[in-house]
């Protein structure tokens, strides 16, 4: 494995992943899940509450994450990455969404079906950057 490859992919992928989160669960589907949360109180920390470090390190891993599956599946263009990333951004979301919808309180369905959507589209810009990061660094 290409150490350089699987770190600044893996980096980038991270990155957007971030960002991406931050403009879709933090700006502009805020509303949609404070409304459609399930019955438990309590879950969601306000923005001056969060545990930036934890936050962050979640968003790194899942970019390397990409950036491994990128690597072991020969990914190397925007294409592919974006293809690679919505499958296992949708894949991702739904396990744990249907799980949690399964055994907590804390989303309703709606929130379920939005949350995979979401985090397919995230997953899948995420996987593109990946992608393409990975295409421009020199070869294996």
């Amino acid at each position: 494995m290409n150490t350089t490859r699987f770190l600044l992919g893996g980096i980038a992928g991270g990155i957007a992943f971030f960002l991406l989160g931050y403009l879709f669960y933090g700006t502009l589907f805020s509303d949609f899940f404070s409304q459609n949360a399930g019955s438990a109180s309590g879950v969601a920390r306000n923005m001056d509450q969060f545990v930036w470090w934890a936050l962050v390190l979640g968003n790194l891993l899942f970019g390397f994450l990409l950036s491994y599956v990128a690597i072991k599946a020969h990914i190397k263009t925007f294409g592919a990455g974006l293809v690679a990333g919505a499958i296992l951004g949708v894949l991702f979301a739904a396990s744990f969404d249907f799980t949690s919808y399964g055994t907590s309180n804390i989303m309703t369905m709606k929130g379920v079906w939005v949350d995979i959507l979401i985090l397919g589209v995230i997953a899948a810009i995420s996987g593109a950057v990946v992608g393409l990061v990975r295409g421009m660094i020199g070869k294996e």
